[in-house]
């Protein structure tokens, strides 16, 4: 079964958008542990680290879909984000366009409560993690309620318009 997110992607037909507002995720997951650990990937070598999510993404962005991630940070940044931003480099890759905004910078903006996606303006899928950054047992939850849906895109077109491109972006 497909990740719920790569579904939507699938069906996405303009845009899908996404916020990240947590300073750590799953710190279980081998791939960060392997991280803390001195590994590192080599964007030379595309098959070590290019998988389904990067073929959706990039299936997505072939047809015309805009993909957009924006990730909003504490500073100085924790461990786990040092490791996403040393792995964005594969989301540009499949077609993404990446980035960061410092959390001083948010305070005059009117933010949902967790982690979102908002596809062509008309769907939104929430995603809700244990206080220790587990994705919670029912942690995803799809609507389609147009005045959630508004509030998502607003919300994420607010911190991309202030965020600082993935190129440019130099962690504090």
């Amino acid at each position: 079964m497909q990740p719920p997110a790569r579904n939507a992607l699938a069906q996405a037909r303009h845009s899908a958008v996404h916020l990240e507002l947590r300073d750590s995720y799953m710190r279980d997951d081998p791939e960060f542990i392997a991280w803390q650990q001195g590994k590192r990937f080599d964007p030379a070598d595309r098959s070590s680290w290019w998988g389904g999510w990067h073929d959706a993404v990039a299936a997505a962005t072939a047809r015309g879909v805009v993909v957009r991630r924006a990730r909003i940070v504490s500073e100085p940044i924790s461990d786990y984000i040092r490791y996403e931003y040393d792995c964005t480099f594969t989301n540009i890759a499949a077609g993404e366009l990446v980035r960061w905004l410092p959390r001083r910078q948010t305070t005059d903006l009117a933010l949902p409560g967790t982690d979102f996606w908002v596809f062509d303006s008309t769907q939104a899928l929430f995603h809700h993690f244990t206080g220790d950054g587990q994705l919670d047992e029912e942690g995803r939850e799809y609507t389609n309620d147009p005045a959630r849906v508004r509030l998502c895109a607003t919300a994420f077109e607010a911190v991309w318009q202030r965020a600082i491109p993935h190129e440019e972006y130099k962690p504090g």
